[in-house]
Parts: C-alpha cells; sequence; structure tokens
C-alpha cells in the first residue's frame, strides 16, 4: 500500500476511535439507576481559588448499588464538595455527616428513564456524525490526491467505507447495552 494512502488511513481510523472513546466518556455520565463515581465525573469544586474535579480532592466510593460516599481528604472541604454538587445540577441531595458526604441515588422512574434513553441516543449521533466526517475527510484526501490511479482511488473508498460501518456499529452495539442498563429496574 501506498505510505500516503496508510497515513490517510491511519489519521481516519484515529479520529472514528476517537470518537468511539468520547461517546463511551459522554455514556458513563448517564447514570443507569445504580450509584456509581462516575456520576460526579463533572462536578467540580473551588479548592483555594482553583476550580478542581472532585476526585482530585476526595475518595469517591459506592458501598452499595443506591449509596455514593465522599471521603474528602482535607475535611475542610465538606461544604465546597457539597455547593460542588449542587451546581453540577445532577439532581442529587447531598447530606453532610461532618465526615462525609453521602448521596442516596434515587431510584429511576420509567419515564425518566426513557429521558435518559433518549439522551444516550444523542450522544450515538453525534458520535455517528463523527465518524462520518472522519470518513468524508479521508475521502477528500484520497481524491484530491494526484498520486494514485482511479482503481486504487475506488478501492480505497471502499474501504474507508468498511471501516466506517465497521465504527457506526460499534457505536450501535455501545448504545443498545446503554439503553439496557438504562431501562433495566
Amino acid at each position: 500500500m501506498n505510505e500516503n494512502l496508510e497515513i490517510i488511513f491511519d489519521l481516519a481510523k484515529d479520529s472514528m476511535s476517537s470518537a468511539i472513546n468520547h461517546l463511551e466518556k459522554k455514556l458513563l455520565n448517564i447514570r443507569a439507576g445504580k450509584a456509581n463515581p462516575n456520576m460526579l465525573s463533572n462536578v467540580y469544586v473551588d479548592y483555594y481559588g482553583t476550580s478542581t474535579p472532585i476526585s482530585q480532592v476526595a475518595n469517591v466510593n459506592t458501598p452499595d448499588g443506591r449509596t455514593l460516599v465522599i471521603q474528602p481528604w482535607d475535611k475542610s472541604m465538606l461544604q465546597e464538595i457539597e455547593k460542588g454538587i449542587e451546581v453540577a445540577n445532577l439532581g442529587f441531595n447531598p447530606m453532610n455527616n461532618g465526615e462525609n458526604i453521602i448521596i442516596n441515588v434515587p431510584v429511576l422512574t420509567e419515564e425518566r428513564r426513557r429521558e435518559l434513553a433518549k439522551q444516550a441516543k444523542i450522544e450515538v449521533e453525534e458520535a455517528k456524525v463523527a465518524i462520518r466526517n472522519a470518513r468524508k475527510d479521508a475521502n477528500n484526501e484520497i481524491k484530491k490526491s494526484e498520486d494514485f490511479s482511479e482503481d486504487l482511488k475506488k478501492n480505497s473508498e471502499l474501504d474507508i467505507q468498511e471501516i466506517t460501518d465497521n465504527n457506526i456499529k460499534k457505536a450501535e452495539q455501545i448504545f443498545e447495552k446503554k439503553k439496557d442498563e438504562i431501562m433495566t429496574l
């Protein structure tokens, strides 16, 4: 295979892989009714004037499927952590017992589960758009190159399409798994 063509293929694969990784990270933030430390990944606290992720100022544990326990390394951070959780607007009611912050994760209603499934579907559609954009960029690079014969260009476009189809199928599989997780009580 031509070296330039390999570079184009590698860039397309990397870009599509990044879209899948981004999708997986976004879906981690959509809670499925079970307590999970990743639910707090978007929570930032004011740590001596710096906006800091909660994971860098405290341990976040799940003693059971319905409870999150946040244990700050510095007890003076309890109020800041509480404020950060409220500002993140996750729908949680943090309880401060002077040592830890305890969050009871409420059971999801059927309506809320459907909303979360729709939210997951939106994230999947955005990932598919990113995958298709990577395909378009690769195909444009192939078309404008004068180093390749017409046959090689056509075959390369078919190969790029196959990689695209595989990544879109992977995104759909990730969505189905997340949807099952959300809809299961």
